[in-house]
């Protein structure tokens, strides 16, 4: 038999001869057997007949397990793919979408991968990842054209076949420290949302097969996730990028003493996850030494980032307004008119407040448009409403207001505030509003404050009061006339940043 049989059946009928164990049920025979026939497969079937010797029918299994094999293959092509998949989209960081595309690609397609963005002036960013080993960056100083067909990956056209890539060709940059004699190399495109997200470049070494067709085929369909993912990372961060530039021209500044007046202002936004709304302030120090500044503290009709847009407007129209800041009616009448000639419908309440160190005083013109009247708090705890009014801007062909003029001694403050304040609505049973008295006796209890003490004390409380509850924008802007002496010794000048 030994001679004339393969081996695994030769031994699978030394077996079947053997006595079978007395403890199995009747009518067990032994057991089937398998393997090669030249390069075909097959089942072996053994018969045991009444004469003690043994048939063995022979199945040839070869398609039978071509298919089993291509079907695991495929499970766990798909599982490798969809695990990618997981792992590029759950960062939208472009950095680790290449760090996560070179390891996966290393572990699972090549003895090393490398991704390779597009250019950045003279140098190439890579990534480099040998199997078993950690993502490096670095930046190439090389031409994409010295690797043969690495261009027009870049380029986003279709990938060259491994077998028409020399890898003598390849430069010194592109083999990774300590990985030894390059056998075969394969260089596919990484897709992007209209653009190329870049290359990726798998590396096999010499003592290793070389990359078959199939096994192509599959690294383009991982370069195509990989490229999709990193494709949405890099337009994340771009987006990301502008929209930090834009907020930060929409953020409301940080205020400081300018001039000799004190200056202090807080904002919190509707929603937990915006940093910008409808509520704004401004502190436009004066051009010409000695003459008044202007505090401008404004809510635009809505939330978001729709009523954070108009505020944008309002406050770039105030801005190139500032000539004629010291008739505060004509500003918010040209202001008016501009709102009332845009194609968006919504109007806003300010009110415009001009302040001026005139000795240890500072001397105060406010005018209120539809806005809540502002509070001064006096030395003595009193606390007293501005008695001016006015009419909203960016609903009626014409505004009327009234100026009211205020001096303020030094320790003295004037608060500006949102009626985000006064209508947030919590307390003990949730409902009610915070209201004007209680903003009142919360303002006479900061007497003697710095300003920014007085506005940490009325946001902290009016949050008290909403706990978790919703609530509208929030903003609020102090003008305090320093106590005499806390003015530096430069004529009770300091600077500040504000918006301009």
């Amino acid at each position: 038999m030994a001679g004339a049989v393969p081996p695994w059946l030769s031994c699978a009928h030394a077996r079947a001869l053997s006595p079978l164990p007395a403890q199995l049920p009747p009518g067990t025979g032994p057991d089937p057997a398998q393997g090669p026939v030249g390069d075909r497969a097959y089942e072996a079937h053994p018969t045991v007949r009444g004469d003690g010797t043994v048939v063995w029918w022979l199945v040839d299994d070869t398609d039978h397990r071509l298919a089993r094999e291509a079907l695991r293959m495929e499970r766990e092509r798909t599982a490798f793919l969809t695990h990618a998949s997981n792992l590029l989209l759950f960062s939208l960081n472009p950095d680790r979408c290449m760090d996560v595309t070179a390891q996966m690609a290393a572990e699972h397609l090549a003895d090393a991968a490398l991704v390779i963005a597009p250019s950045r002036g003279r140098e190439l960013p890579v990534v480099t990842c040998l199997r078993g080993g950690t993502p490096s960056m670095s930046r190439v100083a090389a031409a994409a054209d010295e690797v043969p067909g690495l261009g027009e990956a870049l380029q986003g056209f279709p990938p060259v076949p491994s077998r028409w890539i020399d890898p003598a060709s390849a430069p010194a940059w592109l083999i990774p420290e300590g990985f030894g004699t390059v056998g075969s190399i394969v260089i596919t495109p990484l897709p992007g949302h209209g653009v190329p997200a870049g290359a990726l470049v798998l590396l096999r070494a010499a003592s290793s097969a070389a990359f078959t067709e199939g096994e192509e085929v599959f690294a383009r369909l991982f370069a195509a996730r990989a490229g999709a993912a990193m494709s949405a990372a890099r337009l994340y961060a771009e987006q990301a990028s502008i929209t930090e530039t834009l907020m930060r021209e929409l953020l409301p500044p940080s205020l400081h003493q300018v001039s000799g007046v004190e200056y202090a202002g807080g904002y919190r936004p509707s929603q937990h996850h915006e940093r910008i709304g409808g509520d704004f302030y401004d502190v436009h120090p004066a051009a010409v030494e000695g003459d008044a500044s202007l505090v401008v503290l404004g809510d635009v009709c809505g939330k978001g980032l729709e009523a954070a847009a108009m505020t944008g407007k309002i406050r770039n129209t105030l801005h190139a307004l500032l000539p004629m800041a010291d008739d505060h009616l004509r500003m918010l009448s040209l202001l008016n008119t501009a709102l009332l000639n845009t194609h968006n419908a919504r109007f806003a309440t300010m009110v415009l407040a001009s302040a001026a160190r005139e000795g240890n005083t500072v001397r105060l013109r406010l005018t209120s448009a539809g806005h809540p009247a502002p509070l001064v708090l006096r030395a003595d705890g009193r606390v007293e409403e501005v008695p001016t009014r006015g009419t909203l801007v960016g609903a009626l062909p014409d505004v009327t207001a009234e100026t009211v003029q205020v001096t303020l001694a030094p320790g003295e403050i004037c608060l500006l505030y949102t009626d985000g304040i006064t209508e947030a609505r919590g307390g003990p049973l949730g409902g009610a509003m915070f209201g004007e008295a209680r903003l009142r006796r919360v303002l006479s209890e900061c007497a003697g404050m710095p300003a920014e003490a007085v506005v940490e004390r009325v946001q902290m409380l009016a949050a008290q009061w909403v706990g978790s509850g919703r609530h509208d924008d929030m903003a609020v802007v102090v003008v305090s006339a320093p106590h005499t002496n806390l003015l530096s010794a430069v004529n009770g000048h300091t600077r500040g940043r504000f918006t301009a």
